[in-house]
């Protein structure tokens, strides 16, 4: 489906289609248009204040699903999500782990209050706190995950990403690299003896924020995993 059938099939009945229509040949995102994306099979509101959430991040969310069930049968767990943006990475995981207790954070207040929207929509219960990465976060987690800002600031992206969706969440420093380095670095203070970090990251990025990890966690599992594109998109630590 283009995005013009997109548009006429999905748009709001009180949004003007003749607006919608131009909008979107200035160059807005179509989601931003319809106000809201399917992602994992359910609906999440979106605006300026949020990326729209990808493909690659349902791949995250799946891969990360099959690595909690092996760890922890029981499902009982206890999962921090950084920077989380619309909210559909710890939804989506509440939803399959209802007994879960599921935090989530953002630095961004606007972000916030997208995320707590699709909780309440989506009819799940997820503690959403405003953090800059750990500094208001306490207690430990079986899963800290994250979909950080991974783009280095020189690098050249898609006008209409860059022309719409939130730099906040987009540009990191260190060639993108930021976010990873301080997570991991300061993640032992929050996790239990048994735990997952999940990471979707840029294609280029694997190799560096492996070896990066082995420096603080010599003794877990360290793994690069592919998208369905055969990019190099997820990192995983695994301590079992």
């Amino acid at each position: 489906m283009n995005e013009l059938d997109y548009l006429k099939k999905y748009l709001p009945k009180d949004k003007d289609l003749e607006e919608a229509i131009k909008r979107l040949n200035d160059g807005e995102p179509v989601q931003y248009i319809v106000g809201n994306v399917d992602f994992y099979n359910s609906n999440f509101v979106v605006n300026k204040n949020v990326l729209i959430p990808r493909r690659e991040t349902e791949e995250l969310v799946e891969k990360t699903k099959e690595y909690l069930t092996k760890l922890f049968p029981n499902n009982n767990l206890s999962i921090l999500d950084i920077g989380t943006g619309s909210g559909c990475i710890p939804i989506t995981l509440k939803k399959y782990f209802p007994n879960s207790n599921i935090t989530a954070s953002d630095i961004s207040q606007d972000a916030l209050e997208v995320a707590t929207n699709n909780a309440k929509l989506n009819n799940v219960d997820i503690t959403f706190i405003e953090s800059d990465i750990f500094s208001n976060i306490i207690g430990k987690y079986d899963c800290i995950i994250s979909n950080p800002p991974y783009i280095s600031y020189d690098e050249e992206i898609m006008d209409i990403v860059k022309n719409n969706e939130p730099h906040l969440a987009l540009f990191a420093e260190d060639n993108g690299l930021y976010f990873y380095k301080k997570i991991i670095s300061q993640a032992k203070n929050y996790l239990n003896e048994k735990f997952i970090i999940a990471f979707e990251i840029g294609e280029t990025q694997g190799w560096e924020i492996m070896e990066f990890a082995k420096n603080y966690f010599p003794n877990s599992k360290i793994l690069l995993e592919k998208d369905m594109q055969h990019l190099d998109r997820f990192v995983f630590i695994i301590n079992e």
